[in-house]
């Protein structure tokens, strides 16, 4: 499972997928799709921080790559935000979706990928290391 034999190519085509992980605060889900764009569900654990997923809502969309072995992320929207809204018969304003696009571009979520295969990888956040596991998307 060691990415010292993986390009940063091979790393994203290893990603590409569903994958699941918990965090020391929150059970995350994330799918990365071959066009460079990501879904994510974050599941807060904490009850400290349950008021903000309130706000921020669960859900996260935007756009992710590999360079020299760091996956990065920027979120570009949080569709479940309730400070995403629309007024009745006239248009929607989304307030979280440009704060989230306007943080990604200064703090973009970046994580080491310390070793990945086809089932599962081993990512490095800060100081806190997380072993995510790719989910069976197969369809019956």
């Amino acid at each position: 499972m060691d990415n010292s034999k993986h390009s940063d190519v091979e790393i994203e085509v290893l990603l590409i997928g569903k994958w699941r992980f918990n965090t020391s605060l929150e059970k995350v889900t994330i799918e990365f799709k071959d066009d460079m764009t990501y879904e994510e569900i974050k599941i807060q654990t904490s009850l400290f921080y349950k008021a903000q997923e309130l706000i921020t809502g669960n859900k996260f969309t935007g756009v992710w790559y590999v360079t020299n072995k760091k996956l990065h992320l920027n979120m570009k929207a949080m569709p479940k935000s309730v400070l995403n809204f629309k007024i009745p018969l006239a248009f929607k304003i989304s307030i979280a979706d440009a704060i989230a696009s306007i943080n990604s571009v200064f703090t973009p979520e970046i994580y080491d990928v310390m070793r990945i295969n086809n089932s599962q990888f081993l990512i490095q956040y800060q100081d806190e290391s997380v072993i995510g596991t790719k989910i069976n998307t197969a369809r019956r």
